[in-house]
């Protein structure tokens, strides 16, 4: 995806968090967050959103401290919220090609990496607020689904930070059934996962179904579509895998 396409589902998402979280209340309970409530939601995304905008608006080049929100409740959380959404939005879209400052994650650039960060970021927790509103969430383009699925295995997992391991080599398999080439096999030992975007190797345990789906269970929002193999594969990455 081009990271102008990133940038306007970041907006979309964004205000469709706001809305579920408008139409839910600050006091509801969120069901995919066990123990938030609306207000926690919208602390945590409006404090990373303004997080992410400090590095593309301001160029900081070394890591930053995520900070704690303002001691807003209520229309004015949910109006501080908007305000730090439509801020991200905007220093994304203004920023240069050639921007420079810091990411942690690779990426073509850094305003490719905020950009794509930030959308994947915000649309999982539009589900969250979503799931606080309830009734029907809103849907996931499978394509964009599948870009979530890799930058969560072949991104975040990646890294040392990742509490995904096995003391027995383990193979895990990935495949999105409404995506062509969308499979990844994730090979679990005692350090990081690796993972790669093929098929590979045997597994021990696949983990399938469409991109919207596999992409919510694979961050802890919904239950898996299916898993043949060694279940206790997937149950590692269930226990191991939040961020």
């Amino acid at each position: 995806m081009e990271t102008a396409m990133y940038v306007e589902v970041l907006d979309r998402e964004g205000r469709l968090l706001a809305d579920a979280a408008e139409t839910a209340g600050v006091d509801a309970e969120v069901p995919t967050c066990p123990g938030w409530q609306v207000r926690d939601l919208l602390r945590h995304t409006g404090a990373v959103h303004r997080w992410a905008a400090g590095f593309v608006a301001e160029r900081h080049t070394a890591a930053r401290p995520l900070g704690d929100p303002p001691e807003l409740d209520g229309p004015g959380l949910l109006a501080w919220y908007r305000e730090e959404h439509r801020r991200l939005v905007e220093s994304l879209a203004a920023a240069p090609p050639g921007l420079e400052c810091w990411h942690f994650l690779p990426a073509p650039s850094p305003l490719a990496f905020w950009a794509r960060r930030q959308a994947h970021e915000t649309t999982v927790h539009r589900i969250d607020a979503e799931s606080a509103r309830g009734g029907t969430p809103g849907g996931i383009a499978p394509g964009f689904a599948a870009d979530g699925i890799d930058e969560l295995l072949r991104g975040f997992h990646a890294r040392h930070k990742s509490r995904v391991r096995s003391d027995k080599p383990r193979v895990l398999r990935v495949r999105a059934t409404d995506v062509d080439g969308a499979v990844w096999t994730v090979r679990l030992t005692e350090e990081p996962p690796v993972t790669e975007r093929s098929e590979t190797a045997d597994a021990d345990c696949e983990i399938a179904g469409p991109a919207a789906r596999l992409y919510l269970s694979l961050w802890n929002r919904q239950p898996y579509p299916d898993v043949t193999g060694d279940a206790s594969v997937a149950t590692l990455w269930r226990e191991t895998s939040a961020i």
